[in-house]
């Protein structure tokens, strides 16, 4: 089990750049499987990003795809998403996410549910 807490959320103008940080504690193992995830005001919880902890193998929503990088730091046991160019649409709260897996993460896709452990969040706001 991990416990996970975000930080480096703020407000923005568009076109500008953020990096979210999401401190990872407890038993990291190459099997962990690590998400960013976003949930607008009056939406469902989409997932952006997700990240193989044993190979770094990294996936993308569509939506995000060249302006989000997720990355992390292994001597330091956190997670990043780098976002830039951001725009009006990406304000939302931004959760990481972790589970154990057999040897990939989950698709996008396949939604918040199959993920067992979760940060608190960090609000992402972005003005035009």
């Amino acid at each position: 089990q991990v416990q996970l807490m975000e930080s480096g959320g703020g407000s923005v103008q568009a076109g500008g750049s953020l990096r979210l940080s999401c401190a990872v504690s407890g038993n990291i193992v190459s099997s962990l499987c690590m998400g960013w995830f976003r949930q607008a005001l009056g939406k469902e919880r989409e997932g952006v990003a997700t990240l193989y902890y044993g190979t770094s193998y990294a996936d993308y929503a569509d939506s995000v795809k060249g302006r989000f990088t997720i990355s992390k730091d292994n001597a330091a046991n956190t997670l990043y998403l780098q976002i830039d160019s951001l725009k009006p649409e990406d304000t939302a709260m931004y959760y990481c996410a972790a589970r154990t897996v057999s040897s990939s993460c989950p698709p996008l896709g396949a939604g918040a549910s199959v993920w067992s452990t979760w940060g608190q969040g960090t609000q992402v706001t972005v003005s035009s």
